[in-house]
């Protein structure tokens, strides 16, 4: 089998980034907002979130640990090949992180962004990061050659590990009450605008909202099958900024707590399969924010765990790493299992980070609106 290090130096786990203390988080979220025209009033207010954890996102640690994860599972594998971090809007900055390996001479670097699904800002504006990025850096005389791995949420390791902590926090719940809890599956919004060009062009893939729809509906049937019992469910929304003239996808997960008590429901186990581990909008949006609202309505609520580093999760992502190296070696490749078809194609970044956000720089038979 060829080693994954035959084909790159590097591999890098491409993430939105956060604050690490008080200090950072204004500027953090100047960042982020960045062309948005958002003033620094709305910003300061934002920022009350991050005061509650003293200024420190979960991401970065989190992140860590899949860093750490993913380069011993690839070192079990044979593969001695350094894993790093860089993100879009805090330190350590793609283009930092990239400049570093470029200085180090390790200039063949392979991609997995931490957003398991296809949307604009979860897989095109980073695409355009890493574009931008390597025009920096070849203003620098710095040459690199980045390429990424495909779309995993389809992956057998991603839908297996949420279904174990789905059947591991229902047995909690039932346990403790006897009840059967109603599942609210959750992820981030995004406007419907954007919404409507997450997919191919000719349909030949599911849009954002669908690509959600397809992994709750199965690892609710997984977890059904394994507990004996059927589970009802839904898929939510959180974290939903921008002007409120704008529409967004709903609804908001505390609206549809409320709903759900309406209907009669008394027990919830909260689902975030939008992401793969804590971020801001875990820990506040779910663990804070919708838990206050599940306790005023007199809900028993049960926000289940990210996938993390879960094993199956983890070896999932380095098939992937090794499946887009067989991919570029040009011999038999061994994809990555998938539990939902069809498989993402594995798209390079943009050659222009100012190439249109419509996919026109793609193949053909791959064009895409917006990914």
């Amino acid at each position: 089998m060829n080693k994954i290090s035959a084909q790159y130096d590097a591999v890098m786990l491409v993430s939105y980034g956060g604050p690490r203390q008080m200090e950072d988080v204004l500027p953090f979220m100047r960042n982020a907002t960045s062309g948005r025209g958002v003033p620094d009033e709305r910003l300061k207010q934002v920022s009350t979130h991050y005061g509650r954890f003293h200024g420190i996102s979960p991401i970065n640690a989190r992140n860590l640990e899949i860093r750490r994860a993913l380069e011993l599972e690839l070192s079990h594998r044979g593969d001695e090949i350094e894993v790093v971090i860089g993100n879009r809007n805090w330190h350590p900055f793609i283009h930092d992180t990239l400049c570093d390996l470029a200085m180090r001479g390790l200039t063949r670097v392979l991609c997995v962004f931490t957003s398991a699904y296809v949307c604009y800002s979860g897989c095109r504006q980073y695409r355009e990061d890493l574009a931008a990025a390597r025009a920096q850096l070849k203003e620098q005389g710095l040459t690199l050659e980045l390429d990424k791995v495909r779309a995993y949420y389809t992956t057998e390791g991603f839908v297996r590990s949420y279904t174990k902590r789905l059947v591991e926090a229902v047995r909690t719940m039932e346990e403790s009450s006897g009840r059967l809890p109603y599942i609210a599956f959750v992820t981030h919004s995004i406007p419907r605008a954007m919404q409507e060009c997450s997919g191919p062009a000719d349909h030949s893939r599911p849009d954002y909202h669908r690509q959600h729809q397809q992994v709750c509906a199965e690892v609710a049937a997984r977890a059904s099958q394994e507990l004996g019992r059927e589970l009802s469910w839904d898929l939510s929304f959180c974290s939903r900024s921008g002007p409120p003239q704008m529409p967004w996808l709903e609804p908001d997960i505390n609206d549809r707590l409320a709903q759900l008590k309406a209907e009669g429901v008394t027990d919830v186990a909260c689902v975030p399969i939008g992401f793969i581990c804590d971020h801001m909008e875990v820990v506040y949006d779910l663990d804070t924010e919708a838990k206050a609202t599940a306790e005023q309505l007199g809900l028993n609520y049960l926000r289940v765990p990210t996938v993390g580093t879960d094993s199956d999760f983890i070896e999932a992502l380095a098939d992937l790493v090794n499946e887009r190296a067989q991919e570029k070696a040009g011999g038999e490749v061994v994809y990555a299992q998938d539990a939902l078809e069809p498989r993402w194609p594995a798209w390079a970044p943009p050659e222009d980070s100012r190439v249109s956000k419509h996919g026109a720089d793609l193949p053909v038979e791959f064009e895409i609106k917006q990914n």
